[in-house]
């Protein structure tokens, strides 16, 4: 049956686009019914994300592709993030995603807090890469990457036909280079002089600028400054052209502004570093305030994890100067660690103390469970499989690339690569030793992956031992003459030697023969018999000849030829005859019992005329008793006679 057609008349661009993915997704759910996805796998592209620098509280979003790279659909059931900083959108899940399509995923990066964050986001699906690791990381800066100081440039009154100076300080408030491209002035009595642009300030540094009125008329001036950079910061001017200027008393000098110390952020925060390694974040010291500070001790306090490098003490700062050091977090063991960083100076803020904390996870490590597999004594042609499994006993995903077997006779199912195994995930999968031949089989299961131990091995160890040998005594059974109808038994053993021997099956070729006394399959020990019982039971006259088979799971068999002659069975009859010498007499009826004394049943169906009878239903090996009676011409019928004993032979 056709489709129905779909008139869409008043929605919004928004609703179709909506609407489009729905009707989408009911399409490709209907096709995509009864097909197997473990041979699919889920790409990402680009493989990671970096977003790079964003303004807290701001959100960025960028666009991913997942990719379904298989030849059947794969069902996308789960997106997790896990850390409200970055999200996605515009999926509606469980989504399915047909063979070679893809799907575009929204991922959004909103900072909480300065500096660099980085998680991964898991792709949960059923395609033969369960979950797929998308890594995403951005930095949290400030909102300004650029200040002035003074933030108005105002030059008071001027004289006409004079120059006024005022230096302008433009600082990088960001932990990493900023490049300046240019500067403009507007307004034609202003104008600027310092350093040659483009140039690039580093972390924490700052450059002076020379702002010049030389006014023209006499009247208040504005004008604007522009710094281009990462952001464009714009300054305001102002001055006023006189035509005197009345002195006036220098004022007092400006009482010095202490210098104080800040930094670049309020705490460091380490999150889910792997045990054995390190992560350091940077930190920038500013001094805030208006002369030079010393900056003398700096103490780790709490855990031991913590370190502290490249911050040479003591240290001075002269007002609006910046140093960058590094904090790392390398801890030994997992869990979660705190501490503080304090610095001691002479600013007005002598003590400040940097909160620290961290949370350690233990790199993922594989085991497995049981350690080694002994298969113990196998017959060749014969297999003997078990079960063993890999689990992930660390705390960070682990990858496994590829699993290996040496050694005669063994071999692994069960694993399909790459295969992705979170904190405390499984796997189990079989192992197999089929031996060919009489062997010491030694080998051994190697595993590749990305845990802390990149190579796991599972030792394998078996024997192969000869097959047995299944005979069948006598070889060949004459069951004579048989009549038809009637069975003949006979007896024959099924022994096995140099080994034991699972006998799995026994088959004859003809259905005149049966076989009884065993059930299969049946395991025969080394040295020893076990009895069976054949039967022959013709069903027509003739030589009948057939071959009984029997099959062992090692793939040997065992014959032995049967033969027998099916004969007619004897007809026997019952010839009666007696003497009346009464009167009257029309007929006889003749009566058959299976004990002396009766009960008896008539055997002929009407009475006969003479006084002779034969019985030809009898039965080999049989014993009769017969009596007659007479019947006159008014018919009535006589008391019975006495008593005749007929013995049929066998056969």
């Amino acid at each position: 049956m056709p489709l129905p057609r779909i008139i869409i008349q008043s929605l919004s661009l928004r609703k179709i686009h909506f609407l489009t993915i729905d009707i989408a997704i009911l399409l490709l759910g209907i096709a995509s019914v009864g097909a197997s996805a473990s041979a699919s796998q889920l790409v990402c592209t680009p493989p990671r994300l970096g977003f790079g620098a964003v303004v807290v509280g701001q959100t960025v979003t960028s666009l991913v592709a997942v990719t379904n790279t298989g030849q059947t659909s794969v069902t996308l059931s789960e997106i997790s993030a896990g850390d409200s900083q970055f999200t996605t959108s515009n999926v509606k899940l469980p989504l399915i995603v047909p063979a070679g399509q893809s799907v575009n995923v929204s991922v959004g990066f909103t900072p909480a807090s300065t500096g660099w964050t980085g998680r991964t986001i898991t792709f949960s699906s059923n395609a033969g890469n369960e979950t797929l690791p998308f890594e995403v990381g951005g930095t949290g800066v400030n909102s300004e990457a650029l200040t002035a100081s003074p933030s108005i440039v105002s030059f008071g009154q001027v004289a006409l036909g004079t120059r006024s100076t005022v230096p302008l300080v433009l600082t990088n408030t960001r932990s990493w280079n900023v490049t300046l491209g240019g500067i403009q002035t507007t307004g034609g009595e202003f104008s600027m002089s310092g350093p040659a642009f483009p140039l690039t300030l580093g972390a924490g540094q700052s450059v002076t600028v020379n702002v010049a009125f030389a006014p023209h008329s006499a009247g208040i001036v504005g004008g604007r400054l522009f710094v281009f950079g990462p952001q464009q910061l714009v300054v305001p001017i102002t001055g006023a052209g006189a035509t005197s200027v009345q002195s006036a008393p220098p004022p007092p000098p400006p009482a010095p502004v202490p210098g104080t110390l800040t930094a670049s952020v309020g705490s460091l925060n380490f999150t889910n570093v792997q045990v054995g390694n390190s992560q350091p974040q940077s930190v920038t010291l500013t001094n805030s305030g208006g002369s030079i500070l010393t900056i003398s001790q700096a103490a780790l306090t709490g855990s031991s994890s913590f370190t502290l490098s490249g911050l040479a003490l003591p240290l001075a700062l002269a007002a609006g100067q910046s140093t960058t050091f590094a904090v790392g977090f390398a801890p030994v063991s997992g869990g979660n660690a705190s501490g503080n960083l304090t610095f001691s100076s002479n600013a007005s803020n002598p003590s400040m103390s940097l909160p620290l904390s961290g949370s350690a996870v233990m790199p993922g490590q594989l085991t497995a469970t049981p350690a080694n597999l002994a298969f113990g004594s196998v017959q060749s042609g014969a297999n003997v499989t078990l079960t063993d499994s890999l689990k992930n006993t660390g705390g960070t995903s682990v990858t496994i690339s590829r699993a290996t077997v040496t050694g005669t006779g063994f071999n692994i199912s069960g694993l399909s690569f790459p295969m992705v195994l979170n904190p405390g995930a499984s796997v189990t999968f079989s192992a197999v030793f089929a031996p060919q031949s009489a062997l010491n089989g030694i080998g051994g299961i190697s595993v590749t992956s990305t845990a802390s131990n990149p190579s796991l091995t599972v030792p394998l160890s078996g024997t192969g031992t000869a097959q047995g040998q299944l005979t069948v005594a006598p070889t060949a059974l004459n069951f004579g003459s048989a009549a038809v109808g009637t069975t003949v038994t006979q007896t024959s053993s099924l022994s096995a030697g140099g080994a034991s021997v699972t006998v799995s099956s026994a088959s004859l070729s003809s259905a005149e023969f049966s076989l009884t006394g065993a059930s299969f399959p049946m395991t025969i020990p080394a040295g020893q018999s076990v009895p069976v019982t054949l039967m022959f039971a013709p069903q027509s006259s003739g030589t009948a000849n057939a071959a009984l088979s029997v099959a062992t799971n090692g793939g040997s068999t065992a014959t032995q030829s049967l033969s027998g002659v099916g004969v007619a069975p004897t007809q026997h009859s019952v010839s009666l005859s007696w003497a009346d010498s009464g009167s009257g007499v029309v007929g006889y009826n003749v009566f058959r019992g299976n004990a002396s004394g009766g009960p008896y049943a008539q055997i002929n169906s009407a009475p006969t005329t003479t006084a002779a009878y034969s019985d030809n239903t009898v039965v080999s090996g049989q014993t009769y008793y017969y009596v007659t009676t007479a019947v006159n011409g008014s018919g009535v019928e006589s008391g019975y006679s006495n008593e005749a004993q007929g013995v049929i032979p066998t056969p």
